[in-house]
């Protein structure tokens, strides 16, 4: 019993010492370019003044857009839409996700029907 102990401790102590390599420092390197700054200078500039070569649209900055819909148009459906009490209605706002009778849009239809 008191030799399997001992073995353990050993073994631990082995993957312990094996596992707690430490790296060596080196020190500060030196950097060894072959250009010179006045020749950096303008490819710095050159870079600045590109952006960001691999960012998203979102930060892009303004983009053009032409648009084929009529103005007039695009209007009237703002103005319907803001006027349009279930318009933003989400039945995710509602106990177990089920929109309330009262917030339902009528089954009926308002429209009157010609007379003879």
């Amino acid at each position: 019993m008191n030799a399997s102990k001992i073995l353990a401790a050993a073994a631990l102590s082995l993957l312990a010492a094996a596992g707690a390599q430490a790296e060596t420092y080196d020190g500060v390197h030196t950097v060894n370019s072959s250009v010179s700054r006045a020749e950096v200078a303008p490819q710095a500039v050159a870079a600045a003044r590109a952006g960001n070569e691999y960012g998203d649209g979102a930060t892009a900055g303004a983009q053009a857009f032409t648009s084929t819909a009529d103005r007039a148009t695009i209007q009237a459906e703002a103005v319907a839409k803001a006027h349009d009490p279930f318009a933003s209605l989400d039945r995710r706002a509602f106990y177990r996700d089920e929109v309330p009778q009262a917030y339902k849009k009528p089954s009926v239809s308002f429209t009157r029907q010609a007379t003879r």
